[in-house]
């Protein structure tokens, strides 16, 4: 049996935590950020959990983790 490949854009963007769940950092932070308001900025700055939703898919193809 051959070894499965991990996606390495998705090994970049996301780590595992002690619980099994994924973190993740969010979107919309990285230009246009005048219009934004600081408080919103501040918020994206902060790490999130993965839906678990997604979870499945997440672990496919990332096997390794």
């Amino acid at each position: 049996m051959p070894k499965i490949k991990t996606n390495r854009s998705a090994a970049k963007r996301f780590k595992k935590t002690g619980t099994g769940q994924l973190k993740r950092m969010k979107a919309y932070k990285s230009h246009i950020l005048t219009k934004k308001t600081t408080k919103r900025k501040r918020n994206l700055r902060k790490a999130t959990l993965t839906d678990a939703t997604k979870l499945k898919n997440m672990k496919k193809i990332m096997p390794y983790l």
